[in-house]
């Protein structure tokens, strides 16, 4: 979203226009991890690679929305930039164009929305693979984070390949999707919630999962926190 700003000069019969931008954000993304994740950011960013204490510096333009970014782990890519990722791939590309298949853990967020507000979350609608944190870096609001041992203790019927599924990924039933628009939560939404009561644990767990900022803050995303 750009203004333009257009100033008369006194000795010239010209415009001279000065374009503002409305409230762009920069993301980082970090990998703290003690292993390899192959970051994940739609729509704006693409892929990278993260070792170990690597970082990743995204700028979003204002209005953005629908957006996520996630972890993908044990991928194995070809110059050309195809393969495979264990949890998280994104139709078999390091430069991620669609989202990601579950199990991820999901870092979420529209800009510049009702009242000038950044809405986020973190999501485990999809599963989750990787401990997050997703964190304002200006401004006063507060950050969110889902750091518990899901993948270790996740239910027999949810453990997936690297990491735990959502029910609506196993089970595919409207109780658990919600796809008529009405449902509830379950001994398995609870499971989630229970671990990290800031993330979303079933697709109408809107009360307490969405977090709001100012338009303009900046914002980093760390795996393993």
């Amino acid at each position: 979203m750009k203004r333009v700003l257009c100033l008369p000069l006194a000795s010239l019969v010209l415009l001279t226009c000065i374009f503002t931008s409305g409230h762009a954000a920069t993301f980082e993304v970090r990998n703290q991890c003690p292993y390899t994740v192959w970051a994940a950011s739609v729509p704006v960013g693409g892929g990278r690679r993260l070792d170990r204490g690597q970082s990743w510096t995204i700028n979003v333009p204002a209005g953005t929305k629908q957006a996520r970014i996630w972890a993908r782990t044990k991928c194995n890519f070809d110059g050309a930039g195809k393969g495979r990722c264990e949890t998280g791939d994104c139709n078999g590309l390091l430069n991620c164009q669609a989202f990601g298949s579950p199990p991820n853990t999901l870092a979420e967020y529209a800009l510049n929305q009702f009242n000038n507000l950044d809405f986020f979350d973190i999501s485990l609608v999809d599963g989750f693979n990787v401990p997050m944190d997703f964190s304002p870096v200006s401004g006063r609001c507060r950050g969110i984070r889902c750091t518990a041992d899901i993948n270790g203790q996740c239910p027999n019927v949810l453990k997936a390949p690297g990491g735990c599924n959502n029910p609506c990924t196993v089970f595919k039933t409207d109780q658990y999707c919600c796809n008529s628009g009405q449902c509830s939560p379950t001994d398995y939404s609870r499971f989630f919630k229970q671990r990290c009561p800031d993330a979303y644990s079933y697709p109408k767990d809107d009360q307490t999962s969405t977090f709001t900022c100012p338009a303009g803050t900046n914002y980093r995303v760390t795996f393993c926190p």
